[in-house]
């Protein structure tokens, strides 16, 4: 399945659907980007974007050791902690929801889907996202990096989503923006809608397998209330 025709049918379809949350209801994946730069340059590395841009998604417990293999678990940490301070003091409360990412969530529950957020990033800031997006009341849970051992493209953080939703995995369906949103899903048995917002290509995201591919949350919305 290569279009969006079917889209409003796959929701109508399921049961619950797994939302990730940087890229895919906020647009945030470029501050990671700069957060990411920033704390490997003050660990005297240096790391071309691009290549950081390709990496998220990911959690810092897999992204890391993608970029620099050799690292002891410490120097992960001290990277970990410094993406995490640089992030969360300059750039979270910039972060803005994309048009309609509220609307699709209260839309999805108003039809009775249950509603996971489902993200590689610590609760804090997930449940910070929750407010922003104004979404807390249609929430069915939530999903971190303080729930598993390892975040995307590992299927663990997918794992335990089904677990809190009580549903199997073919009555659910994930949204995301990235090819590890796509890879952890699938890793459980659950399907994937993918969307450019996070700025990887067709091809890209069309490797890792999803349904289809959307624009971004706001198409999804316009074809669900089509």
């Amino acid at each position: 399945m290569d279009s969006l025709k079917a889209t409003g049918g796959l929701f109508t379809a399921c049961k619950a659907v797994f939302f990730d949350i940087d890229g895919t209801l906020v647009d945030s994946n470029e501050f990671h980007v700069v957060a990411w730069d920033e704390a490997f340059r003050r660990s005297h590395r240096s790391v071309a974007r691009y290549l950081l841009r390709e990496q998220i998604g990911k959690g810092a417990d897999l992204l890391i050791p993608s970029l620099f293999p050799e690292l002891s678990d410490a120097e992960q940490k001290t990277l970990s902690d410094a993406h995490g301070e640089i992030f969360k003091s300059r750039f979270l409360q910039q972060v803005r929801p994309f048009p309609s990412a509220g609307e699709l969530v209260h839309a999805l529950h108003g039809a009775g889907k249950k509603i996971l957020l489902v993200s590689s990033s610590d609760k804090k800031e997930v449940e910070h996202y929750a407010r922003l997006l104004a979404i807390e009341d249609a929430l069915d849970g939530v999903v971190s990096f303080d729930d598993v051992a390892r975040t995307k493209p590992a299927g663990d953080l997918f794992a335990v989503a089904l677990r809190k939703a009580k549903e199997e995995a073919g009555e659910v369906i994930a949204v995301g923006d990235t090819p590890y949103d796509v890879e952890a899903a699938a890793k459980c048995g659950v399907r994937t809608i993918a969307v450019r917002s996070g700025g990887f290509t067709d091809q890209q995201l069309r490797a890792a397998g999803p349904l289809t591919i959307a624009m971004d949350v706001g198409a999804l919305f316009s074809e669900l209330t089509a």
